[in-house]
Protein backbone atom coordinates (compact mmCIF):
# COMPACT_ATOMS: atom_id res chain seq x y z
CA UNK A 1 0.00 0.00 0.00
CA UNK A 2 1.02 3.57 -1.15
CA UNK A 3 1.26 6.06 2.14
CA UNK A 4 0.72 9.42 0.96
CA UNK A 5 2.42 12.48 3.46
CA UNK A 6 2.23 16.09 2.91
CA UNK A 7 5.23 17.72 2.22
CA UNK A 8 6.91 21.41 1.56
CA UNK A 9 10.49 21.80 -0.08
CA UNK A 10 12.70 24.50 1.37
CA UNK A 11 15.98 26.04 -0.38
CA UNK A 12 18.93 27.81 1.92
CA UNK A 13 20.31 29.20 -1.30
CA UNK A 14 19.33 30.70 -3.94
CA UNK A 15 20.52 28.40 -6.18
CA UNK A 16 21.10 25.24 -3.59
CA UNK A 17 19.22 22.19 -3.42
CA UNK A 18 15.82 21.65 -2.34
CA UNK A 19 15.24 19.57 0.87
CA UNK A 20 11.56 18.16 2.40
CA UNK A 21 10.05 19.39 5.12
CA UNK A 22 6.95 18.13 7.31
CA UNK A 23 4.57 21.67 7.30
CA UNK A 24 2.03 19.64 10.41
CA UNK A 25 -0.99 21.66 10.39
CA UNK A 26 0.40 24.62 8.86
CA UNK A 27 -0.87 25.76 5.16
CA UNK A 28 2.33 26.94 3.74
CA UNK A 29 2.86 28.08 0.09
CA UNK A 30 6.02 28.73 -2.42
CA UNK A 31 8.09 31.80 -1.70
CA UNK A 32 6.85 31.75 2.23
CA UNK A 33 9.65 32.31 4.43
CA UNK A 34 10.46 29.02 7.17
CA UNK A 35 12.36 28.12 10.28
CA UNK A 36 13.20 25.03 10.30
CA UNK A 37 15.52 22.46 12.13
CA UNK A 38 17.97 20.35 10.00
CA UNK A 39 21.00 18.51 10.76
CA UNK A 40 23.41 21.67 11.41
CA UNK A 41 20.53 23.37 13.60
CA UNK A 42 17.75 26.00 13.53
CA UNK A 43 17.99 27.38 9.88
CA UNK A 44 15.87 29.98 7.96
CA UNK A 45 15.11 29.15 4.35
CA UNK A 46 12.36 29.88 1.65
CA UNK A 47 9.57 27.77 0.50
CA UNK A 48 10.60 26.18 -2.81
CA UNK A 49 7.51 24.12 -3.63
CA UNK A 50 4.38 24.55 -1.09
CA UNK A 51 2.37 21.87 0.26
CA UNK A 52 1.43 18.76 -1.40
CA UNK A 53 1.04 15.28 -0.95
CA UNK A 54 3.88 12.83 -1.93
CA UNK A 55 4.17 9.22 -1.53
CA UNK A 56 6.47 8.36 1.39
CA UNK A 57 8.54 6.19 -0.26
CA UNK A 58 10.05 9.47 -2.57
CA UNK A 59 10.46 11.01 0.58
CA UNK A 60 14.41 10.67 3.12
CA UNK A 61 13.07 9.16 6.63
CA UNK A 62 13.10 10.78 9.42
CA UNK A 63 10.99 13.80 8.02
CA UNK A 64 11.45 17.06 10.26
CA UNK A 65 8.90 19.51 11.05
CA UNK A 66 8.65 22.94 10.11
CA UNK A 67 9.34 24.79 13.63
CA UNK A 68 7.41 28.42 11.97
CA UNK A 69 6.59 30.66 9.59
CA UNK A 70 9.72 32.89 9.51
CA UNK A 71 8.23 36.39 11.03
CA UNK A 72 10.28 39.68 10.47
CA UNK A 73 12.46 39.18 13.58
CA UNK A 74 13.47 36.56 11.98
CA UNK A 75 14.35 38.12 8.68
CA UNK A 76 16.35 40.80 11.05
CA UNK A 77 18.17 38.36 12.30
CA UNK A 78 19.13 36.65 9.05
CA UNK A 79 20.50 40.20 8.02
CA UNK A 80 22.63 40.26 10.96
CA UNK A 81 23.85 37.18 10.15
CA UNK A 82 25.29 37.94 6.47
CA UNK A 83 27.06 40.74 8.18
CA UNK A 84 28.76 38.50 10.76
CA UNK A 85 29.82 36.22 7.90
CA UNK A 86 31.28 39.46 6.06
CA UNK A 87 33.09 39.93 9.08
CA UNK A 88 34.07 36.46 10.06
CA UNK A 89 35.26 35.70 6.13
CA UNK A 90 37.92 39.14 6.52
CA UNK A 91 38.91 37.70 10.30
CA UNK A 92 39.65 34.07 8.56
CA UNK A 93 41.95 35.25 5.79
CA UNK A 94 44.15 37.04 7.83
CA UNK A 95 44.33 34.01 10.12
CA UNK A 96 45.19 31.99 7.01
CA UNK A 97 47.58 34.54 5.47
CA UNK A 98 49.40 34.23 9.17
CA UNK A 99 49.73 30.48 9.40
CA UNK A 100 50.37 30.75 5.57
CA UNK A 101 48.23 27.49 4.83
CA UNK A 102 47.93 26.96 1.35
CA UNK A 103 43.65 27.49 0.89
CA UNK A 104 41.46 29.85 -0.69
CA UNK A 105 38.42 30.95 1.44
CA UNK A 106 35.49 30.82 -1.13
CA UNK A 107 32.50 31.36 1.81
CA UNK A 108 31.44 31.67 5.14
CA UNK A 109 28.11 30.62 6.42
CA UNK A 110 26.69 31.01 10.19
CA UNK A 111 23.41 28.99 11.22
CA UNK A 112 20.84 30.71 11.53
CA UNK A 113 21.01 29.85 15.13
CA UNK A 114 24.68 31.29 15.58
CA UNK A 115 25.63 27.67 16.49
CA UNK A 116 28.07 27.42 14.10
CA UNK A 117 30.11 28.76 11.46
CA UNK A 118 31.16 26.82 8.75
CA UNK A 119 34.12 28.10 6.46
CA UNK A 120 34.26 26.84 2.93
CA UNK A 121 38.01 26.66 1.17
CA UNK A 122 39.53 24.82 -1.97
CA UNK A 123 43.25 23.75 -1.61
CA UNK A 124 45.28 21.57 -4.25
CA UNK A 125 45.49 18.95 -1.46
CA UNK A 126 45.58 18.21 1.99
CA UNK A 127 45.43 21.19 4.87
CA UNK A 128 47.04 21.01 8.36
CA UNK A 129 44.29 23.40 9.86
CA UNK A 130 44.25 22.62 13.37
CA UNK A 131 45.60 25.74 14.46
CA UNK A 132 43.72 27.57 12.40
CA UNK A 133 39.92 25.77 14.20
CA UNK A 134 42.08 26.66 17.69
CA UNK A 135 42.03 30.25 16.69
CA UNK A 136 39.16 30.91 15.27
CA UNK A 137 37.05 28.86 17.69
CA UNK A 138 38.52 31.32 20.67
CA UNK A 139 37.73 33.74 18.54
CA UNK A 140 34.39 33.51 17.73
CA UNK A 141 32.94 31.57 21.03
CA UNK A 142 31.11 28.66 18.91
CA UNK A 143 31.60 25.88 16.84
CA UNK A 144 33.84 26.43 13.94
CA UNK A 145 33.68 23.74 10.43
CA UNK A 146 36.31 24.25 7.93
CA UNK A 147 34.73 22.26 4.84
CA UNK A 148 37.38 21.76 1.46
CA UNK A 149 35.32 22.13 -1.45
CA UNK A 150 35.87 20.95 -4.94
CA UNK A 151 36.15 23.53 -8.40
CA UNK A 152 32.58 22.93 -9.63
CA UNK A 153 31.47 24.18 -5.70
CA UNK A 154 33.43 26.91 -5.92
CA UNK A 155 32.22 28.11 -9.29
CA UNK A 156 28.71 27.84 -8.16
CA UNK A 157 29.35 29.69 -5.32
CA UNK A 158 31.54 33.26 -7.01
CA UNK A 159 29.54 32.64 -10.44
CA UNK A 160 30.75 33.90 -13.57
CA UNK A 161 30.52 34.25 -17.35
CA UNK A 162 30.85 30.92 -19.55
CA UNK A 163 31.98 30.91 -22.51
CA UNK A 164 28.27 31.29 -24.37
CA UNK A 165 28.18 34.81 -22.49
CA UNK A 166 25.72 33.99 -20.22
CA UNK A 167 26.13 33.39 -16.20
CA UNK A 168 27.38 30.29 -15.16
CA UNK A 169 24.13 27.41 -15.03
CA UNK A 170 25.37 26.00 -12.06
CA UNK A 171 25.15 29.78 -10.55
CA UNK A 172 21.32 30.52 -11.66
CA UNK A 173 18.87 27.26 -11.37
CA UNK A 174 20.83 24.22 -11.18
CA UNK A 175 19.73 22.85 -7.52
CA UNK A 176 22.59 20.13 -8.10
CA UNK A 177 25.36 19.08 -10.36
CA UNK A 178 24.44 16.07 -12.46
CA UNK A 179 27.50 13.70 -14.05
CA UNK A 180 29.07 14.46 -16.77
CA UNK A 181 31.51 12.35 -19.15
CA UNK A 182 33.77 12.95 -22.45
CA UNK A 183 31.13 10.16 -23.76
CA UNK A 184 28.11 12.97 -23.71
CA UNK A 185 30.82 14.80 -26.00
CA UNK A 186 31.53 11.93 -28.33
CA UNK A 187 27.82 11.37 -29.18
CA UNK A 188 26.98 15.06 -29.93
CA UNK A 189 29.80 15.31 -32.32
CA UNK A 190 31.81 17.71 -30.60
CA UNK A 191 35.36 18.73 -30.21
CA UNK A 192 37.11 17.03 -27.54
CA UNK A 193 39.38 20.26 -27.27
CA UNK A 194 38.85 20.28 -23.51
CA UNK A 195 39.62 24.59 -23.70
CA UNK A 196 36.09 23.92 -25.92
CA UNK A 197 34.08 21.41 -23.51
CA UNK A 198 35.27 22.75 -20.16
CA UNK A 199 33.62 25.38 -17.93
CA UNK A 200 35.74 27.88 -16.10
CA UNK A 201 35.89 25.29 -13.39
CA UNK A 202 38.14 23.23 -15.17
CA UNK A 203 35.37 20.67 -15.48
CA UNK A 204 33.07 19.16 -18.40
CA UNK A 205 30.65 21.75 -18.89
CA UNK A 206 27.04 21.37 -17.38
CA UNK A 207 25.13 21.83 -20.42
CA UNK A 208 26.58 18.54 -22.01
CA UNK A 209 24.05 16.92 -20.01
CA UNK A 210 20.73 18.89 -21.34
CA UNK A 211 20.44 17.11 -24.98
CA UNK A 212 21.89 13.78 -23.59
CA UNK A 213 18.59 11.75 -23.74
CA UNK A 214 17.83 13.50 -27.29
CA UNK A 215 21.40 12.59 -28.99
CA UNK A 216 21.40 9.11 -27.25
CA UNK A 217 18.34 8.78 -29.30
CA UNK A 218 18.94 9.83 -32.13
CA UNK A 219 22.36 7.97 -32.39
CA UNK A 220 20.19 4.87 -32.41
CA UNK A 221 21.71 2.91 -35.85
CA UNK A 222 23.75 5.14 -37.17
CA UNK A 223 26.69 3.83 -38.88
CA UNK A 224 30.08 5.78 -37.57
CA UNK A 225 32.98 7.39 -39.21
CA UNK A 226 34.75 4.64 -41.69
CA UNK A 227 31.98 2.00 -41.78
CA UNK A 228 30.78 0.45 -44.95
CA UNK A 229 27.73 0.76 -46.16
CA UNK A 230 25.07 0.63 -49.08
CA UNK A 231 23.71 2.93 -50.85
CA UNK A 232 21.22 4.09 -53.78
CA UNK A 233 24.42 4.73 -55.32
CA UNK A 234 26.18 1.75 -54.49
CA UNK A 235 28.72 0.77 -51.81
CA UNK A 236 30.88 3.38 -49.28
CA UNK A 237 32.61 4.51 -46.61
CA UNK A 238 30.89 6.63 -44.13
CA UNK A 239 32.98 10.04 -43.75
CA UNK A 240 30.76 11.88 -41.07
CA UNK A 241 27.66 11.87 -39.78
CA UNK A 242 25.11 14.93 -38.79
CA UNK A 243 22.85 12.94 -35.98
CA UNK A 244 20.60 16.40 -35.85
CA UNK A 245 19.65 16.02 -39.58
CA UNK A 246 20.10 12.03 -39.43
CA UNK A 247 22.28 12.58 -42.94
CA UNK A 248 25.16 10.32 -43.61
CA UNK A 249 28.22 11.69 -45.39
CA UNK A 250 29.82 8.90 -47.64
CA UNK A 251 32.49 8.35 -50.23
CA UNK A 252 30.90 5.93 -52.96
CA UNK A 253 31.69 3.82 -55.40
CA UNK A 254 29.41 2.84 -58.19
CA UNK A 255 31.98 0.18 -59.69
CA UNK A 256 34.89 -1.13 -57.75
CA UNK A 257 37.06 0.51 -60.44
CA UNK A 258 35.38 3.83 -60.11
CA UNK A 259 36.86 6.67 -58.16
CA UNK A 260 34.74 7.28 -55.00
CA UNK A 261 32.41 10.38 -55.47
CA UNK A 262 30.89 11.75 -52.14
CA UNK A 263 27.51 11.74 -51.38
CA UNK A 264 24.81 12.84 -48.92
CA UNK A 265 22.34 9.94 -47.94
CA UNK A 266 18.99 10.02 -44.78
CA UNK A 267 19.53 7.03 -42.52
CA UNK A 268 16.99 5.53 -43.85
CA UNK A 269 17.96 4.94 -47.22
CA UNK A 270 21.43 2.78 -46.23
CA UNK A 271 22.34 -0.10 -44.48
CA UNK A 272 25.65 -0.77 -42.76
CA UNK A 273 27.58 -3.74 -44.32
CA UNK A 274 30.55 -3.81 -41.77
CA UNK A 275 31.58 -1.89 -38.87
CA UNK A 276 34.87 -0.19 -38.83
CA UNK A 277 37.74 -1.54 -37.06
CA UNK A 278 39.38 0.43 -34.11
CA UNK A 279 42.64 1.16 -34.15
CA UNK A 280 44.85 -1.30 -31.69
CA UNK A 281 46.01 1.16 -28.67
CA UNK A 282 49.98 1.09 -28.41
CA UNK A 283 51.75 0.07 -24.72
Amino acid sequence: MIIIIDIIGVRFKKVGKIYFFDPGDMEIEKGMPVIVETARGVEFGYTEIGRRPEPEEHVIQPLKKVIRIAVEDDARQLESNRRKEKEAFDICLEKIKQHDLDMKLIEVELTFDQNKIIFYFTSDGRVDFRELVKELASIFRIRIELRQIGVRDEAKILNGIGICGRTLCCATFLGEFQPVSIKMAKEQSLSLNPTKISGICGRLMCCLKYEEDTYEFLNIGLPNAGDVIRTPDGEGEVLSVNVLRQIVKAAVRRKISDVPVVGFYAVREIKVLSKAVAPESSE
